[in-house]
């Protein structure tokens, strides 16, 4: 792609304000970096992963106000983790971290793994412990 091909449609989420990077070759034939603010397709696609996620994070804050589920999981969902990826983190097996998002068994938790789940989040454990 030649250097003065690469799409600039300004219409991205972030007001232009985020840019990738690609290489396309300039007047010499040389491969030089040039940015992009993205280009319509991908743009609508990135806008509708985003509201599909913002949904699913909804419906887990919605779940949690409910009592029907724990914060962990809500802030899973937030910060876009999986089960496998979220039980690395903590230094828990996969079945535990599902069983801390029962409200009744996360209500039981240690301070140490509040805290534990608290830091892989990046928050503290008094935001993981009241959603609003």
């Amino acid at each position: 792609m030649k250097k003065d091909d690469v799409p600039q449609d300004g219409n991205n989420m972030h007001e232009g304000q985020f840019k990738q990077l690609f290489y396309a070759t300039d007047n010499a034939g040389q491969y030089v970096p040039v940015t992009s603010v993205g280009w319509e397709p991908e743009n609508v696609a990135m806008q509708q992963a985003w509201e599909e996620i913002n949904e699913r994070v909804e419906k887990a804050r919605a779940r949690v106000l409910a009592g029907e589920i724990s914060p962990v999981a809500y802030y899973m969902e937030k910060t876009i983790m999986d089960l496998p990826l979220l039980a690395s983190y903590v230094g828990k097996f996969q079945w535990q971290v599902k069983r801390h998002m029962k409200p009744a068994v996360f209500k039981g938790l240690s301070d140490i793994m509040l805290q534990r789940y608290a830091a892989a989040f990046k928050i503290t454990v008094q935001e993981l412990k009241n959603i609003k």
